[in-house]
């Protein structure tokens, strides 16, 4: 059958925070203009973010909570989606699939080009998609980490505008994949360079409504409108070029400066303000934009394989010993809501499972009680000579996460845990604890669009997978639960599914939820009209416009 404005299946329009604007704040799919506003051409936008990242190695940095803002405006993807979960049509204007999932077939708009004048053609997607299931790790490309690459079997070109996808098993994830925000489409020539080469943003070239003028490295990024573009996604309803002239994307490490300068005119967004000045920011009449996505919540990821989270008694009581209200109530708005899964309650999939980490001291102490923990002279428990200490490193893409990290420590300390904390800026972060295989604890989130897609993030059943939980293939029925979600063959199925891996991840405490997240939070200088915000949460600039 032929597919066309998809729609994911569930109460997916629960994604949406708020409906429209109203009193300078709300969390919809686009920013509103005054009433009768006519777009005005022409402007330049200047964006406040936190940091720029280490790399621009597209596969490696396209699902950065900073550089895929860039990526997002520079790029197309094959399919959209929007803030509601709705999945629409755009580099592919259509698209088939078999009875049984494995094989998709993909029709391409025509006319499409790269910034540099070359086809977005067939051969060009098969490139794209090629590298996003493989990557090549060899040479430090990562493939994009949540591609159902698990089951892929290979991409081939029918004619010009067709592209036919295989799998070896069912693969009802592939399509909502395409709109993630790890799968942009670069030209071939990119792709083909070498990472070092790939690192250099003005060599990767897009066929997005925006293209590099100049980067100053660890310090800004221009874009500028290209003029000939005309190929947006039908969903927002923008034909033609973009309005806006230039965007510039300015690292200011410090959330008051960035703030400050959006009060102050000097620049028309910033980027993840601190939650605690949303509603004196609202007061003075700016637009406050807190979208949420669909993905996972906020919480920590325990490494089985590191004490004291060998013990499956420690892991629980952390989940028991955090008082997720007091987090909420002291460091949130009303934006932010507590988790009741380890997914986001508006993943179609989700379900509530909050009562199997309920805040519970008293259980969390009995946990710990009758696996030999216990307490000393100094309140800190001990077993067989060891403390019952670890560290945490609060997460530099999520905005509040010290404060959280901090609230915690206070909350396991008085169980009689010792918690540490170290904190670093984005590049040490990715440095020190990205992949680092004896951190504790990771504090993590991450957006998908179909939950499908996690068993490559929980398990190591695949060369590539991440392996949340340092559990490798040793968990049975976790990889079970992984492949059996994985290789669904319909969603009422796979639903069934995702409930069981939700119960188990939990029951095994693998993850402590901590709250549903908002990580991309906008400021928004009164002028600024016709933002959108995808199902993933990144602002795109194609129809926005300032208004004098």
């Amino acid at each position: 059958m032929t597919i066309r404005f998809r729609r994911l299946i569930g109460a997916a329009s629960a994604l949406t925070v708020g409906a429209v604007l109203l009193s300078g704040c709300g969390a919809g799919a686009t920013s509103a203009p005054a009433v009768d506003a006519v777009p005005q051409p022409g402007g330049d936008l200047v964006f406040l973010i936190d940091s720029l990242g280490a790399t621009w190695i597209p596969n490696n940095s396209s699902i950065s909570s900073y550089q895929g803002h860039i990526w997002g405006n520079v790029t197309d993807k094959l399919v959209y989606v929007d803030a509601e979960g709705n999945l629409s049509p755009w580099i592919a204007e259509s698209w088939d699939e078999n009875a049984d999932k494995t094989e998709f077939t993909l029709h391409l708009t025509e006319g499409v080009t790269f910034s540099d004048g070359s086809a977005l053609d067939a051969a060009a997607v098969v490139a794209n998609i090629e590298i996003w299931a493989k990557g090549r790790p060899d040479e430090g490309i990562n493939r994009i980490g949540l591609f159902p690459s698990a089951n892929y079997v290979g991409a081939e070109v029918v004619d010009a505008t067709t592209v036919k996808v295989s799998f070896s098993a069912p693969t009802l994830s592939f399509i909502p994949t395409l709109a993630y925000h790890g799968s942009i489409l670069l030209s071939p020539e990119t792709l083909a360079l070498p990472a070092e080469q790939q690192a250099d943003l003005t060599q990767d070239i897009g066929s997005g409504p925006f293209v590099v003028e100049k980067v100053a490295e660890g310090d800004s990024v221009v874009l500028k409108k290209r003029d000939d573009y005309d190929w947006g996604p039908e969903a927002v309803g923008h034909e033609g070029a973009a309005y806006l002239d230039t965007i510039t994307y300015k690292q200011v490490a410090e959330p008051s400066l960035r703030t400050a300068s959006v009060e102050s005119g000097q620049a028309q967004v910033a980027y993840n303000a601190s939650p605690q000045d949303l509603e004196a920011l609202k007061e003075e009449g700016l637009t406050v934009e807190t979208p949420r996505y669909l993905g996972f919540v906020n919480g920590y990821a325990l490494n089985t394989t590191v004490a004291p989270f060998d013990d499956i008694a420690v892991r629980r009581a952390v989940q028991h010993g955090i008082d997720r209200d007091e987090i909420l109530s002291t460091v949130y708005t009303e934006d932010w809501h507590a988790a009741e899964s380890f997914i986001q309650s508006t993943v179609p999939e989700a379900t509530d499972h909050s009562a199997e980490f309920a805040y519970d001291p008293e259980q969390a102490a009995s946990l710990l009680d009758e696996a030999g923990w216990t307490p000393g002279a100094d309140g800190v428990r001990t077993k067989d000579g060891e403390k019952l200490s670890f560290t945490l490193y609060p997460n530099p893409y999520l905005q509040a996460s010290q404060a959280v990290d901090e609230l915690v420590d206070q909350q396991l300390t008085a169980l009689g845990f010792e918690v540490n904390l170290e904190t670093y800026d984005v590049p040490t972060y990715g440095q020190k604890v990205i992949g680092n295989a004896a951190i504790p604890a990771t504090e993590i989130t991450r957006s998908f669009v179909d939950v499908g897609t996690v068993a490559g993030v929980l398990t190591a059943q695949k060369k590539g997978d991440e392996d949340w939980f340092k559990v490798g293939t040793s968990d049975a029925t976790l990889n079970d639960l992984s492949t059996r979600i994985a290789t669904a063959t319909d969603r009422d199925s796979r639903a069934q599914v995702a409930d069981e891996l939700q119960g188990y991840v939990l029951d095994q405490g693998y993850f402590v939820p901590l709250t549903q997240i908002v990580q991309r939070v906008y400021v928004q200088a009164p002028e600024v009209s016709g933002v959108s915000y995808n199902g993933l949460a990144y602002a795109y600039y194609l129809d926005a416009w300032l208004n004098d």
